[in-house]
Parts: structure tokens; sequence; C-alpha cells
């Protein structure tokens, strides 16, 4: 935690809770790191704005030097609006509709197509455009099955077998392909899974068929460590092979100044988010003690979602005897769970609570259910603290169902 307890507290008490709270400079760290990880230039690091779309800390990462990986129009708008340029994004949903293709397509970003038919149609209707071509690396890796997005099971880009036909119709719709897209999963547990990856990508690469890249584009999934005894992965080792294979593929290709990018969005983001609650109930069920809290599963849906584990520091009494707490939420659901059976300092009526590595895919996923709003958003950097998005009311989310 680089932001001290007692300014987490001090927030809690100025702007109630639940709260959000992020720590600016350490996203920009992070999103620094990489060049210092990956020697390959020119390397471009497209972050992944699903992660995290909080406006300071994407104009915190604009300023650094990022580009944007969008998945929506919504996000390719909010992009343009916070000043990124458009050269700077690569949209790369997927199962598009026509209209949004169409929407897209009007502002400027390069497409990245993960499939056939979609290739098919948007040969027809852009012909002449330059496109991204996104592939399944056949490399399954990942945190959760739920967020692996290489393998046979996956929704997510073309088969490499379809490499040829996917040349044959961007060449008969004058198509342009300067890049080629993987992703292999969330979290990715396996440096070799990385490289696995990239080779796979790199061997469907060759002059005859896309003779015109200008980048490759290997995706996110760099891991972060949620749990306290949880060894950070070596990214300066993984660098150093990931800086060797792609040399080694751009000598062959013939072009030594070939772009590498990546698409992280949990790496840059994800210890820099806290979500912090008040405890406001506590029960003793036959020996199993339930901190209740102020916040619930649609605040911070990862541990439901993913079974992902988040730590949780208790702010007030970080001394107090261990005890073991099922932590939850105050949502009418029994897997209303931050934590299960976790040994803490002990928890009282009152007590604030911070929620670990909140940073990424927290707050993006959020929701309203049981008409609750989603807490307001701190952003903390450079020694000054900004208020991004004020808390909503009860009566606010009422109003807006209504229609008032």
């Amino acid at each position: 935690m680089s932001i001290a307890s007692e300014t987490f507290l001090e927030l809690a008490d100025r702007f109630g809770t639940p709260l959000y709270v992020y720590d600016g400079d350490l996203a920009v760290q992070r999103y620094n790191e990489l060049f210092d990880f990956i020697a390959w230039r020119p390397l471009r690091i497209h972050y992944a704005m699903k992660a995290n779309y909080n406006p300071i800390l994407l104009k915190l990462l604009r300023d650094a030097g990022a580009s944007i990986d969008a998945v929506s129009p919504a996000e390719v708008a909010l992009a343009l609006g916070l000043g990124f340029d458009k050269n700077e994004i690569i949209y790369t949903a997927n199962n598009m509709t026509d209209a949004e293709v169409a929407e897209v397509m009007d502002t400027g970003v390069l497409f990245n197509i993960g499939s056939l038919s979609r290739l098919e149609k948007f040969a027809n209707a852009y012909p002449g455009s330059k496109i991204c071509l996104r592939f399944n690396p056949d490399v399954v890796d990942g945190e959760h099955k739920h967020i692996m997005t290489g393998g046979d099971l996956t929704k997510f880009g073309m088969l490499m077998s379809d490499a040829d036909t996917a040349a044959e119709i961007a060449a008969n719709g004058n198509l342009t392909v300067v890049g080629l897209h993987e992703h292999t999963g969330s979290g990715i547990t396996r440096a070799e899974s990385v490289f696995q990856s990239m080779k796979n990508l790199m061997s469907l690469a060759t002059r005859d068929r896309f003779p015109d890249l200008e980048f490759l584009d290997f995706g996110g999934g760099f891991k972060v460590p949620y749990k306290p005894d949880e060894e950070r992965i070596d990214y300066t080792a993984m660098g150093a092979e990931i800086t060797r294979l792609f040399s080694e593929f751009a000598n062959e290709y013939g072009k030594d100044d070939l772009e590498m990018r990546f698409e992280p969005g949990k790496y840059i983001v994800a210890e820099a988010g806290h979500l912090l609650t008040r405890v406001n109930t506590i029960k003793d069920n036959n020996g199993r003690l339930i901190a209740g809290c102020d916040s619930g599963f649609p605040q911070l849906i990862r541990p439901i979602l993913y079974d992902a584990y988040h730590e949780i520091l208790n702010l007030s009494n970080p001394d107090g005897t261990v005890k073991t707490y099922d932590v939850c939420g105050n949502i009418c659901e029994s897997g209303d769970r931050f934590a299960e059976q976790r040994a803490l300092p002990e928890i009282r009526e009152g007590d604030l609570l911070s929620t670990e590595n909140a940073g990424a895919y927290c707050y993006s996923m959020g929701s309203v259910y049981n008409l609750r709003p989603m807490p307001p958003e701190v952003v903390v950097s450079g020694g000054k603290t900004t208020l991004t998005k004020p808390r909503v009311s009860n009566a606010e989310i009422a109003k807006s169902i209504l229609g008032e």
C-alpha cells in the first residue's frame, strides 16, 4: 500500500464510505515499468480501458504516453473526448453489429477484426481500409476459466488455420493488413504461455501472407500478486525473452522497425485501487464470525464472479488480536462475501476496511443491483486528491428510474 493508512482514514471521513481510492502515481509507475522490462523499440502500450475507465487515471496515462485498447463505441468516444488521438486507439470489440462498425469507422480508429464473417462484411463495406486481424493463439492460460481467451472454447479471434482465408478476404477487399493480434487471457500464470502465444502469432506473420505489417500486438494478461505472500513475477527476465523472440522474428520478416504492442489493463491499475468500506454489523453464528459492511458484490464483483482473492486490511485496528471472519456485504445474496474464513485483526463495528487490488475490473464491472448506488471515486496523485465521481443519493437513483 503506497498511500498511508492515515490518508485512507481521512478520505473516508471526508467523502464517506463505501469509497474507491486510486493511487494515480502508482498506475503511471506500472505503465512506465513495462518499458524498462521490454527493451524492444518501437514499443507501444495500449492500456485496456475496460479495466478502469476513471477519467483522471486515463488523463494521467495519456500524459505518460499510453495508447488505448477500446472494446466498445463508448470507450472510443471517451478516449477521443479525453484527448487521445485516433491513431493511439485500437478497436477490439467482438460480435460487432453493423451499426457499431459504422459508428466507430466514422472516428477513423483502427479496427481489430476477430472473425471471418465480420472480415467479409468489413471488406464489402469499407474496401481500401487498413485493418488489424485478431487470431486465437491456441494457448490456454489465465487466473479463471472465464478470463481465458485462447483455446477451442473461446469466442475470441480467428483460428490459426484460417490465416490464409483471412489473407485472401483482405486481398479481395483491397484491405491492408497492418497488424496481427492475439490475447491469451487475464492474469497469465506461466511465462511460457506468453512466449508460445507470441511464437504462434509470429508463425502466421509471413511476408507472402501479410506483406504490409506495421505491428504485432500480443494482448495483455500480465499478472499481479493479489495475495500478500504471492511472489511478483520476474518481468525483467520475461521482458528479455520477449525482446529476444521478437527481435529474431523482425529480422526474419525483414523489418527492424516493426512495432511491438501489448494491451495490459490489470497490471497498470489493479494495485492502484482500494475499496474502503465501513463495518456496521458483527455476528457470531455459533462461533463463525461475520463482519457486515456498507458495500456489496455489485461494487466489487470479482470474488463472487471469479472466486478471486482480494487482501483486506483493517485500517482502524491493524494490531488487533487476529480472528477469523467472513467479510460480507449488504446485498440480498448469500454469496455476497468479499472474503470467507479470513484471518484478520479483530474487527469491530465502525472499523474501516480496505479491500486491496481493487483498481482493475472492480468499479468498471459495477452495477446498482438492489438499487444501491456505486461508490464515489477519488484519485490521489502528485499530492493532490481529486473527487472524480461524487456520491449518488438513493433519491437520485429512484428519480433516474422514474424519469424525473
